[in-house]
């Protein structure tokens, strides 16, 4: 078939790119804590709670949503999770207009999570088939967008919240997301078998592996091993994000009166959020230089020295700098992941075994951020917590150690 008979490979990047900004804006939940609490009398756990159970939705639906995928199609996917996500979102803002936290329970925790997930997996696995010369820069950039979606979503929000309240301004977001992404859904179509694109040929004996099924790949102990390793470097980072407002918060004068503190610290996590996925970018992009492991190794190995610093520093430039480096290398795991299974287990059935993976998302968006803050609550400060990491990280090195591709497909990829 003749390459002009294809569809635009960059215009369904772009739509791509446009569902990730939309679904990212979950990272932004934070935001509406606050506001729920104070009109409601709900504790900090309470609404926290709802984060929680979306992620833990996300994990699952990715699962099925990639099994779908290879079986239906990457459309029905996208578009079932544009309207989950954006119903799920409408539902939130009558569940606050009603005052009840079983319906936002409901709405944004069971609802929008499955749209998450849904809708997570359907760019990912599609354009890793599309790009296949370009699979770290492509994953980077569709990530790139979820990244920056809570900067969306927090720079936006505050000013909506207060001007005509949280359930309006979740019924303004919910439309948007219905439209934008059940719209860039329809963009989303595989390439036919044996696609590759105008002038680009791959590497020899690579076009030969058509790519392994999900019981072959979870048969195997790459499977597992990339499993861990996503699973350890969302641990550590997210982590990071769930406590980094009250640590910014603790190293600020004590002069400075609480309103203060919290808008610089808002003025901080903006700032992280930008090289959050600023992060994904470059490091998907390096990884289709210097290989998708060399880059877990570097992100194991110096995201290590960086908490271990961050716990014994008490100067807010050089808690931003570490913070800041840390909030890349989070963003850097999530983008070059995809790319790596892809690599590994081939591009015919990477919808449901990247789906399957994610259940390392939902693993670590629970346990991570609990963790971090049962040992600050009981150490009395972040710094045990810190070094725990540290040393986790420095430990998971071995990960990309022993993820070595076998012989006869090292030099087919791109995974060394």
């Amino acid at each position: 078939m003749a390459e002009k008979t294809y569809p635009n490979r960059w215009l369904i990047a772009l739509a791509g790119i446009v569902m990730q900004i939309c679904l990212g804006t979950v990272y932004g939940w934070s935001v509406f804590t606050k506001p729920l609490m104070a009109a409601h009398n709900w504790s900090n756990a309470d609404v926290t709670l709802t984060f929680t159970i979306a992620i833990g939705c996300l994990a699952i639906s990715s699962a099925v949503g990639g099994y779908i995928l290879d079986t239906k199609g990457a459309r029905i996917v996208a578009t079932i999770g544009g309207l989950l996500f954006g119903l799920g979102t409408i539902i939130t803002g009558f569940g606050d207009q009603i005052g009840s936290l079983a319906v936002i329970y409901l709405g944004y925790g069971l609802i929008c999570g499955l749209g998450l997930g849904f809708g997570y997996i359907t760019p990912i696995a599609t354009l890793v088939k599309w790009f296949p010369d370009k699979r770290g820069l492509i994953t980077g950039l569709a990530v790139m967008g979820f990244g920056l979606g809570s900067l969306m979503l927090t720079t936006l929000s505050p000013g909506m919240i207060a001007s005509m309240g949280t359930a309006m301004t979740f019924y303004i977001f919910g439309g948007i997301y219905l439209v934008a992404v059940t719209a860039a859904a329809q963009l989303m179509v595989e390439p036919p078998a044996g696609y590759v694109p105008a002038g680009w040929s791959p590497p020899v004996g690579k076009a030969a592996a058509v790519g392994m099924t999900l019981g072959e790949a979870v048969g195997s102990k790459y499977f597992y091993l990339l499993w861990a390793m996503l699973f350890i470097n969302i641990t550590a980072g997210i982590a990071l994000i769930s406590q980094a407002s009250p640590m910014a918060q603790e190293l600020m004068p004590a002069s400075m009166s609480v309103a203060e503190k919290a808008t610089r610290a808002g003025v901080i996590l903006g700032v992280f959020a930008i090289i959050n996925g600023l992060g994904r970018l470059f490091w998907a992009t390096a990884s289709d230089k210097i290989g998708r492991r060399t880059v877990f190794i570097i992100l194991f190995i110096s995201q290590a020295v960086a908490f271990y610093l961050l716990a014994t520093t008490k100067d807010m430039t050089v808690f931003i700098v570490l913070c800041s480096y840390i909030y890349a290398c989070y963003g850097g795991g999530f983008s070059t992941m995809p790319a790596y299974a892809a690599d590994v287990f081939g591009t015919k059935y990477v919808g449901r075994i990247y789906g399957w993976m994610l259940t390392a998302w939902g693993a670590a968006g629970i346990i991570g951020p609990m963790l971090f803050a049962r040992i600050r609550q009981a150490s009395g400060n972040y710094s045990e917590a810190l070094t725990i990491t540290a040393i986790t990280l420095a430990i998971a090195l071995v990960l990309p150690l022993l993820a070595a591709p076998p012989k006869a497909k090292a030099a087919n990829s791109r995974v060394a």
